[in-house]
């Protein structure tokens, strides 16, 4: 039932005439994932957009965390209705849609499977016109939930680039790993954060054991990168507590020097995206590719 109906969604997403006409940048999707909770990934995902939208860029950050859905806390906001909302007809995009700051969009999701569960076809197109508000996006931070479950593969087989966090401990490391054998089996270029360490020397170490191992057990084909890394810090921690950003309250801090480095190699990357037609941007592209690997 679920094959069918995404079958007829791809081919409405495919003959929609007046998206398909219009051209904008592509959004360029960024999956946020981890192999556990509690190594910093949706504080990473928070100040990462945050940091991409101060440079100037257009950012949007869906939730996708299944069961765990914490950006509301992340961004200090409160959350009323999310995107199962606009799929029931029960609101519209911009409805949900809440504003971080000038440059930053806040998207409440849900976990990849509900959001493909909907029998409404009309519903269905009403959204993804509507979603059309979010084709002006740069950048699409994902942040996914800990692990490696059906609906997350979901998001980071229609993402551009696959983030996998981690911390020096060695039970999350073993789970970082699993979690890039798991992704290599989707696509072979996985890239790596190292966060809560205590210097780029540390960070070096942790990622060439980790690579040293995929290399052997997963194949030389596998293209895992090491694209930054973040310092242990206790401003960090108390921020989180504060519910506010450590990028925005400590701005000559390490952490925030990290995040800027991390943030100006993804920037580079962006240069790759051309003018497209607009179902490859914006919230409504996501979901054309959501179909299409459904």
């Amino acid at each position: 039932m679920i094959g069918n109906q995404a079958q007829k969604l791809e081919e409405l997403v495919a003959t929609n005439t007046p998206a398909s006409q219009k051209k904008s940048k592509k959004t360029r999707f960024i999956a946020v994932t981890s192999g556990k909770g509690g190594v910093g990934k949706s504080t990473i995902s928070s100040n990462l957009a945050y940091t991409l939208s101060k440079s100037g860029l257009n950012v949007g950050i869906f939730d996708a965390d299944i069961g765990l859905a914490n950006l509301d806390v992340m961004f200090n906001v409160k959350i009323k209705k999310n995107i199962l909302h606009v799929l029931k007809g029960e609101a519209t995009v911009s409805d949900i849609l809440i504003p971080i700051t000038r440059n930053l969009i806040l998207i409440p999701g849900e976990s990849g499977d509900e959001i493909l569960k909907y029998s409404d076809m009309a519903l269905f197109e009403r959204f993804m016109e509507e979603a059309q508000v979010l084709d002006k996006l740069d950048v699409m931070i994902i942040d996914t939930g800990a692990g490696i479950g059906e609906h997350i593969q979901m998001f980071l087989n229609a993402a551009d680039d696959v983030i996998v966090v981690t911390v020096p401990d060695p039970a999350a490391i073993t789970d970082a790993y699993a979690t890039i054998k798991t992704i290599a089996t989707l696509r072979n270029d996985i890239s790596m954060i190292m966060n809560q360490v205590k210097s780029e020397k540390e960070a070096q170490a942790v990622f060439s054991k980790i690579k040293k191992v995929a290399d052997v057990n997963i194949g030389s084909n596998l293209d895992l990168q090491l694209i930054g890394k973040i310092n242990s810090d206790v401003k960090v921690s108390s921020c989180v507590k504060k519910r506010l950003l450590f990028c925005a309250e400590h701005s000559s801090s390490q952490p925030h020097k990290d995040i800027i480095a991390i943030a100006n190699r993804i920037t580079s990357r962006l240069e790759r995206n051309v003018l497209v037609k607009s179902n490859e941007s914006g919230l409504s592209g996501l979901f054309k590719r959501l179909i299409e690997h459904f």
